[in-house]
């Protein structure tokens, strides 16, 4: 549910632009910032509230999270001015990165040892579910009662989240021994910073088709105005099938599976050009695009096995990591298109985002051998 929450209001906020530009009297490109302020506060929010809650139980620390992302949504629903929409936007950013690396590490401690990439792929889950429920609820929100209603559902979700963490979480203690020293040891760490590398590197190819499929669609396939959230519905329905299946090959053989994941990802979207002239081909490649999406809990695991005891910080920088790929990926995207390579050029530049992740990946395996 915490995961719904935070997808809904990640992706819905991009449909949302042209009605809440609208509401407080600027152009759309000026209410584009608003996306990129949420983005930053996930980036800058992910280590800081890692290592500045050190020594707070888990389960405190993830109602405390939720809580203050339900509050900044509220506001954000509010908002009297594009700058207060600004700050609330950067605040409400802050709890999205740290929240899902402290869920993913509760999850995981719940579960045999082998059974890890399962239980973190179960709460990454939330986040392909919303891409497919959430976004398209609330952009109709949006568009019927108001673009301020997208926002308040998503601090209504962020509450129902809270009570379940009272509910549900087992209640614990902090660790012995834990404290933001501890925690800023996961810095010092070569394996952590190549894992963190493969999801920004890697993870940037998918944003980069996924930010611009709408536009393809239009101007190259030709669809119609209805296939357009069908296919990106598609897209959704991929991260989830992903999410369900791969973790289980991934507790298996992590590393194997990482490396299959960025293979068939830079193999879909180097069709992806080829694909983008037929609705039904590029439903399928989109498809499978999402499915490597996957990727999220394998790293996520990974971080777990190599950060040693600053596993908070560890798993809250892999938000930041993936978000580095939500601004890498469009950027470079845009300039292709930009430079007069079509729409469709998204896709090999994706390709080679993928390519990049899994250089990175063989540097950590090559690394991993040599200490060994």
């Amino acid at each position: 549910m915490g995961g719904f929450a935070i997808g809904t209001t990640e992706f819905a906020t991009m449909s949302l632009v042209p009605y809440f530009s609208k509401g407080l009297g600027i152009d759309e490109p000026t209410a584009g910032h608003v996306i990129s302020a949420y983005a930053l506060g996930v980036v800058v929010g992910a280590p800081l509230l890692a290592v500045a809650a050190a020594k707070w139980s888990r389960r405190t620390l993830l109602i405390a999270l939720m809580a203050s992302f339900a509050l900044f949504n509220a506001l954000s629903a509010l908002a009297p001015t594009y700058h207060w929409m600004l700050l609330f936007r950067f605040l409400s950013g802050l709890p999205h990165g740290a929240y899902f690396g402290i869920a993913a590490l509760v999850a995981a401690a719940l579960v045999p040892y082998d059974q890890r990439s399962q239980a973190v792929g179960r709460v990454m889950l939330g986040l392909a579910v919303s891409t497919v429920l959430g976004v398209p609820a609330a952009n109709w929100l949006g568009q019927a009662v108001g673009w301020r209603w997208g926002f308040a559902v998503v601090a209504a979700l962020a509450l129902l989240t809270v009570v379940l963490v009272v509910w549900l979480a087992p209640k614990d203690r902090p660790e012995q021994g834990a404290s933001p020293l501890r925690e800023l040891s996961a810095l010092a760490n070569g394996q952590v910073w190549l894992t963190l590398g493969v999801s920004a590197i890697g993870f940037g190819g998918l944003f980069c088709v996924y930010t611009y499929v709408a536009s393809t669609l239009m101007h190259v396939t030709g669809t119609p105005a209805w296939g357009v959230p069908l296919v990106l519905a598609i897209f959704g329905l991929g991260m989830i099938g992903g999410n369900i299946v791969v973790p289980r090959f991934a507790d298996r053989a992590l590393m194997p599976t990482g490396a299959a994941l960025l293979i068939a990802s830079a193999v879909a979207l180097s069709l992806y050009p080829l694909a983008a002239h037929s609705l039904v081909w590029i439903s399928i490649d989109v498809f499978a695009i999402g499915f490597a999406g996957a990727l999220g809990p394998v790293l996520q695991t990974r971080l777990m096995d190599v950060a040693g005891e600053a596993q908070a910080l560890a798993a809250a920088l892999n938000h930041s990591a993936f978000n580095t790929a939500n601004a890498l990926g469009p950027w470079l995207g845009g300039l292709a298109i930009a430079a007069g390579y079509g729409w469709t050029s998204t896709g090999w530049v994706g390709a080679l985002l993928a390519l990049g992740g899994l250089a990175i990946l063989g540097v950590a395996v090559l690394a991993d051998r040599r200490t060994a």
